[in-house]
């Protein structure tokens, strides 16, 4: 059952990206922002957790779960180190996704030709 809701969850954070793109003509840019944004805001409501433990991967593999970690990583830190915390909690949940995305980038670069 838990790979189900995953799949519901997952696929139901798609069409809403997909909708959003079709019916309101947003560019992928503000789409991919505005789920980074609303994963941080259910995560300031306490929400993104819940629906994390309920859809498991569903909820953890899209981008609005990045929105919720920068915000989880920063209100963590931010408790135990201040101001300075804030920014240690952003990159320390995020760092292997934002190093990743970088390297598979390049690589990706290096190794095909860009059309047009």
């Amino acid at each position: 059952m838990t790979f189900l809701w995953a799949f519901i969850v997952g696929g139901l954070i798609c069409v809403i990206g997909q909708i959003l793109l079709d019916v309101f003509k947003l560019t992928p840019a503000h789409v991919m922002s505005s789920f980074v944004v609303a994963g941080a805001v259910l995560d300031a409501f306490d929400l993104y957790d819940n629906l994390i433990e309920f859809a498991g991967g569903g909820a953890t593999v899209p981008i609005t779960s990045f929105g919720h970690s920068l915000l989880h990583g920063a209100m963590e830190q931010s408790n135990e180190h201040g101001i300075i915390g804030i920014a240690i909690g952003i990159f320390e949940l995020t760092s292997a996704g934002i190093a990743s995305a970088i390297l598979f980038g390049f690589i990706v670069a290096v190794i095909f030709k860009p059309k047009g």
